[in-house]
């Protein structure tokens, strides 16, 4: 139901004389589901982001491109809200993806929410207009999620804070395939001249080479396991993966539905993360035996802030018991090398897969991402020193190919 968020005027009140006129103006502030009608709007409020430096709006079309609205009983699906300035003007959008989960063996609809994205970024004005969104999304939605947000001083990570909400910090993990490469071309640790200059010392060497693939050898050969496996490249998820999922899914506490049908629903055959990379489908075998499958897509990046020009696979998601872990995510690993990816990169929060991505020779960068949970979220995965043993999240959660 459309909520009104907001002040008005008391009856009655008298306004100081003085008072500048956006000071007497009181916002009245309605969060409406998007529609047809406010297709000019949200493009006005685009334009006035881009006017004030704002690289980032909302969605113009109302009918989500990926995944679409709840018609036929999805698995997971895309909902857009407006923040409409007396019955006019757009104001601000967020994006709401419920999506069944399953906590301690029990469904429930768990929801991740993008944004919100809002004029208060380019005008003091209307610098409440996220908060109120984000409290209209709780109320909506009242085990709601995100993760991502980079580090402790993010805004968001703060607002969050503030709000009382539960804050989990999780690593980000890559593995260098091709040193040289990645010396040159990424322009994470290529910010100074001084850090520049010491790259290409390293990669024209062989300093980087040596010292990547010792690191990264080093952590393989302290798990002690050989990490061979089958991969098929397969078009989509199969009765196989229902198998997978229901030998799996008892070791693990909290995570989204991935039978067959979810994972279908969230990466149908013809789907492409923003045009510009298609997945590939990984059945992972080990002596005959299905253990478990693996999505991953390549992207070569141009002038990325964070990767430069380097070609990056990522680990998008991934899935089986947790006994065989380590082998499916270096299947994953090993065939994205093999098609030329300079760093391979994945996200997780479970420990255990994360010891699985640390075995197959992948590197950690800790307190990267924050999984943060609105209070009645939080409530019910209680006491989370417990849940976050088990709580299973991969690139495709959350925003999905969004967040890529």
């Amino acid at each position: 139901d459309p909520r009104t968020e907001g002040t008005t005027p008391r009856q009655g009140s008298k306004r100081s004389e003085g008072a500048p006129r956006a000071a007497q103006h009181a916002m009245a502030i309605t969060i409406l589901p998007h529609d047809e009608r406010h297709r000019d709007a949200v493009d006005a409020f685009n334009g006035r982001m881009r006017a004030g430096g704002q690289k980032y709006g909302f969605y113009v079309e109302p009918v989500p491109t990926w995944l679409g609205g709840r018609e036929g009983d999805p698995p997971a699906w895309r909902e857009y809200f407006l923040a409409v300035e007396d019955g006019r003007e757009v104001r601000g959008g967020i994006a709401l993806k419920p999506q069944r989960w399953s906590i301690d063996g029990v469904p429930h609809v768990v929801t991740d929410w993008q944004g919100p994205f809002s004029e208060g970024a380019v005008s003091p004005r209307h610098g409440t207009v996220a908060l109120r969104m984000l409290r209209d999304a709780v109320k909506r939605r009242p085990l709601l999620y995100s993760w991502g947000h980079g580090g402790q001083d993010e805004s968001i990570v703060k607002l969050l804070r503030g709000l009382g909400w539960l804050l989990h910090p999780t690593p980000f993990l890559f593995r260098i395939v091709r040193p040289f490469r990645f010396a040159r071309r990424n322009a994470e640790l290529r910010r100074t001249p001084w850090r520049r200059a010491g790259l290409d010392l390293a990669a024209y060497s062989g300093l980087a080479f040596v010292g990547a693939h010792a690191a990264h050898g080093a952590m393989r050969l302290r798990s002690g396991r050989r990490l061979s496996a089958d991969a098929e490249v397969v078009p989509m998820l199969g009765p196989w993966a229902d198998a997978v999922w229901e030998e799996g899914r008892r070791d693990h506490g909290a995570l989204a539905v991935r039978d067959a049908h979810a994972v279908n629903t969230l990466l149908p055959p013809s789907s492409r993360f923003l045009e510009w990379s298609t997945p590939t489908r990984l059945r992972v075998s080990h002596r005959g035996r299905d253990v478990g499958w693996v999505i991953v897509c390549m992207r070569p990046m141009e002038g990325h802030p964070r990767f430069g020009d380097l070609v990056v696979g990522t680990l998008v998601d991934y899935f089986g018991p947790v006994a065989e872990a380590a082998r499916i995510v270096h299947a994953g690993f090993d065939w994205l090398r093999g098609a030329g990816a300079d760093v391979v990169i994945a996200n997780q929060s479970d420990p255990r897969w994360i010891r699985a991505l640390e075995q197959s020779g992948f590197a950690r960068a800790d307190d990267r991402r924050f999984f943060c949970a609105a209070p009645p979220l939080a409530a019910l995965l209680s006491p989370f020193e417990r849940a976050r043993e088990r709580l299973f999240l991969t690139n495709l959660d959350g925003h999905g190919p969004m967040g890529l």
